[in-house]
């Protein structure tokens, strides 16, 4: 998950966000939306404003806006959530009302689950094995995805950093600890952390407490939570959902606003995520975040050139578009290795050809500690060019990575003498001695202002 980038969770954590919508526009109204991609299901949810149930939908407006009214004042803005519900759900409670309730869908028991272990007696039926591990990788995938979109979109109010891997692992536990007690798989919620947030939830105790006092009411009060309406449910939720789309606007804005790759990747995610299952969304984002990073990084890659003035100090310039002959040039090589087949005429510096006697010193410091196999087979053919005018490549601060792979792939013997020179502590170390050591190979006198390009 730290390979996916910005742009792509902004766009899964939006999505999720919409998914949480689309799943109560049947609860708020009473009308079912049709179709799969979420999208497609909210704009047909709209289109079918006369198919809605008046009271249904009455009930989930006036949720809505007791919840925006005890948000209002600022000593009810923790519990706006809760007057809302508790409000609603009696005045919706008398015998007039009309609507959907929570103990139409399913009881809630009023007794804790009961402990269920393993049969170790019994002979392991790993029959269906394969059947459950594709469904049980998915699960954990979209889970674990979850969470990670949850900090950046929420995160601690006391500044500190969130801690991703404690949060796969404290998953991993209580999933490995809830399977013991018939529990379904948990994982992080937007919805959930949605509302603890707006309750005045600031630590993760919150959550913890949270839980305790939902055993209770489950139960003490399981009777009482059936007769929670429906619409009440499916009104705040779309005001949960409402509130998470409304919170990554900034990040939407920044993310349109960096570059149009990043804009890219961030609504094909989207879409993916309110068209695709959740676990093909997040590899689609994985992959995508890979290929913008990889675009983005060979964009970055770039050739400088160092000129020595006369006080001894280096500078930087635009390099020449082809190499003087007869003459000293350096280079500086910034940015990533090629992770692909280079171009037959892409090299350290354009067009070798007609540089006969020139010597090119290319500073390699910032090359990455293992460059790719494409790299080598580059600086390699473009060493036999300068080789057969009787020119030379010499390869400055050179990181012990990097050196061990050129002696193994033999470019290091094709470079010869002098060819490779070992990264320094300092910033150019080793230039110095390269320099001296191509005027003396090329044997002409310094020019100003030309003998350095």
């Amino acid at each position: 998950m730290s390979f996916v980038s910005n742009a792509v969770m902004t766009g899964f954590s939006t999505g999720i966000a919409l998914q949480i919508i689309t799943g109560v526009l049947k609860d708020a109204p009473g009308y079912k939306p049709e179709g799969h991609n979420k999208l497609y299901r909210l704009g047909n949810w709209l289109w079918h404003v006369g198919d809605w149930r008046l009271a249904a939908a009455l009930t989930a407006v006036t949720t809505s806006g007791v919840w925006a009214a005890a948000r209002a004042v600022r000593r009810l803005e923790p519990v706006a959530l809760l007057i809302a519900r508790v409000t609603v759900s009696v005045t919706v409670a008398l015998p007039a009302a009309d609507g959907e309730l929570v103990q139409d869908i399913a009881a809630i028991p009023s007794t804790p689950p009961s402990f269920t272990a393993p049969d170790l007696t019994a002979a392991p039926d790993l029959s269906a094995a394969p059947h459950l591990l594709r469904g049980a990788v998915s699960v954990a995938l979209v889970a674990l995805a979850q969470a990670v979109g949850i900090a950046p979109s929420l995160p601690d109010p006391d500044g500190t950093h969130f801690d991703v891997n404690g949060d796969f692992r404290s998953q991993g536990y209580a999933n490995l600890a809830g399977g013991l007690f018939q529990a379904l798989p948990s994982g992080g919620s937007l919805s959930r952390t949605g509302v603890a947030v707006s309750a005045g939830a600031r630590t993760r105790w919150a959550g913890v407490v949270s839980g305790v006092f939902l055993a209770l009411v489950v139960l003490l009060c399981g009777s009482l939570a059936e007769r929670i309406p429906m619409p009440v449910v499916g009104g705040l939720i779309l005001v949960v959902g409402g509130e998470l789309i409304r919170g990554k606007r900034h990040d939407i804005l920044r993310v349109l606003r960096t570059s149009w790759m990043s804009a890219g990747a961030m609504v094909l995610t989207f879409v993916a995520t309110t068209r695709l299952p959740l676990q093909q969304a997040v590899i689609l984002g994985a992959a995508l975040s890979l290929i913008l990073y990889c675009a983005q990084a060979a964009r970055q890659a770039k050739l400088v050139a160092l000129v020595r003035a006369d006080d001894g100090r280096w500078r930087t310039a635009e390099p020449a578009a082809a190499l003087p002959p007869g003459e000293v040039t350096v280079l500086d090589y910034a940015g990533s290795s090629f992770f692909a087949e280079p171009p037959p005429h892409r090299g350290p510096a354009s067009r070798p050809d007609g540089a006969r006697g020139a010597v090119l010193i290319l500073v390699v410091r910032a090359l990455p500690d293992v460059p790719l196999s494409a790299m080598i087979k580059l600086l390699d053919r473009y060493a036999r060019h300068l080789g057969d005018q009787d020119g030379r490549l010499v390869l400055c601060g050179v990181q012990p990575s990097l050196a061990h792979l050129l002696q193994r792939s033999g470019t290091a013997d094709r470079l010869g003498d002098g060819g490779v020179v070992p990264a320094a502590p300092e910033l150019l170390g080793g230039l110095e001695e390269a320099w001296v050591a191509a005027r003396e190979r090329t044997s002409r006198p310094p020019h100003h202002g030309s003998d350095m390009r």
